[in-house]
């Protein structure tokens, strides 16, 4: 067997591999052996079926298996010895597959293409400069999150005209004898086209330009129970008569609605609702703002590491490994975010074994503790008590295995951003909640 690698460029290569008969007969001919003992063939005792029926059956079968086995191992055994750094998998050479005589080569020669990760640094200093946003819980915040929770566990009524936040249930009417039930909530539309659906009652007819109410076009198409492809040069005038107005009634401050926004007895009176309702918003902004400040990092150190990708090579591997369910298109919307995700797990990855961070089993198990734990609690079913280290072993050990490396990943993923922030310049900035939502685009 012969094996070569021919670099291309920089991350663009190729392995090419020669067989000749002593590289895989003896497998081929240990195949046709095991098969001539269990194949059961009409006129052939079980065990008795000669190798020549064997071969002229199945024999360019065995063949092409064996041969493909061989040449799997090898390049996999290539690249780990000679510590290739690859991305995505060996593409074959269709070409060159498709031209090879099976039925009377004894000499074959395959070639792959790999796609290779260049060398790169990642450099970790003050000159690398990020914001931590800290998001100020004021009276407004905890006054809308109040009346939210109120709304949520409100009742339903339906009063007979409509008031600013109502929602209307009706009838959209068009050209022919086109009629489509949907609801309007003016909380999604303009304040000016909102307003054409206060004072109304059921019966009442409102003359609408779908295309005016609502900026996108699958909102618009949702309207009348169409697609934003079928509705592209449709009219989109359209007459909406109301059938119902629906209120929310905000609910009382009172103990039910404490026991059912944070169980049973939690809080008792007005003011502990108000200091829990402020700690969850608190918790809820600390996340959301770690959250930005992960990916701003990972944006960041993702602009400032040059790392050049074989483009070509990963979006033909991408649809292939996709097996026909990704398309030309899917990958052209795609392919920026992939191939940033794919550096940044380039990047997270050098930096792990550049300071040797690794996944210690304790904190795998912490990790997935406090997921169980979190899904336990924000389903209502409460602490799991002794039962915790059960449920725990028994997800790390589910999937094959899979439980377990996605955990570690995610474990190692934190550890490597908590080294970076120990090493960049992180500025931190009071912000309001309107203000946050208008940075990151909410």
């Amino acid at each position: 067997m012969d094996i070569t690698l021919d670099k291309k460029d920089s991350n663009l290569a190729s392995i090419k591999v020669k067989l000749n008969a002593a590289d895989y007969q003896s497998k081929v001919d240990e195949k046709i052996k095991d098969y001539s003992k269990k194949a059961q063939i009409k006129g052939f005792r079980t065990g008795k079926v000669p190798k020549s029926v064997i071969v002229k059956m199945y024999g360019k079968s065995i063949l092409i298996e064996e041969i493909n086995h061989v040449v799997g191992h090898a390049i996999q055994d290539y690249i780990k010895d000679n510590a290739l750094k690859i991305l995505g998998e060996p593409l074959p050479n269709q070409q060159k597959i498709d031209a090879t005589d099976w039925e009377n080569q004894v000499d074959f020669e395959f070639e792959y293409n790999v796609g290779l990760v260049d060398e790169f640094t990642v450099a970790l200093d003050k000159k690398v400069k990020v914001t931590s946003y800290q998001i100020e819980v004021d009276d407004k915040v905890v006054a809308e999150t109040m009346e939210n929770v109120r709304t949520q566990f409100g009742k339903m009524t339906n009063p007979e005209v409509s008031e600013a936040g109502d929602i209307l249930f009706g009838t959209f009417t068009g050209e022919g004898d086109f009629s489509h039930d949907s609801t309007v909530d003016p909380s999604e539309i303009s304040s000016a086209n909102a307003k054409k659906f206060v004072g109304q009652k059921k019966g009442d007819q409102i003359k609408v330009d779908l295309s005016k109410l609502y900026k996108d076009a699958t909102k618009q198409a949702a309207q009348i129970g169409k697609t934003a492809d079928e509705i592209e040069g449709m009219d989109m005038k359209f007459t909406f008569e109301v059938k119902n107005v629906n209120r929310k009634e905000l609910a009382d401050i009172d103990q039910e609605l404490f026991d059912k926004t944070f169980g049973p007895d939690v809080v008792k009176s007005e003011e502990e609702f108000k200091a829990k309702v402020i700690d969850t918003v608190s918790e809820n902004s600390v996340r959301e703002t770690d959250a930005w400040l992960n990916k701003t990092i990972q944006d960041e150190l993702i602009k400032k590491t040059k790392i050049s990708l074989p483009d070509e090579f990963l979006k033909e591997w991408l649809k292939l490994s996709g097996q026909g369910k990704v398309t030309d298109a899917d990958i052209a919307k795609e392919y920026d975010l992939y191939a940033d995700q794919l550096r940044w797990n380039l990047i997270s990855g050098q930096v792990a074994q550049d300071n040797e961070i690794k996944p210690e089993h304790n904190d795998i198990k912490e990790a997935t503790r406090k997921m169980i734990e979190a899904q336990f609690m924000g389903s209502g079913l409460g602490q799991l008590g002794d039962q915790m280290d059960s449920f725990v072993e028994n997800y790390l050990q589910g999937e094959k295995g899979e439980n377990y490396m996605k955990m570690a990943e995610q474990v190692q993923q934190e550890k490597v951003l908590g080294f970076v922030k120990e090493n960049i310049e992180i500025k931190a900035k009071k912000v309001s909640l309107d203000k946050f939502k208008e940075i990151v685009g909410a």
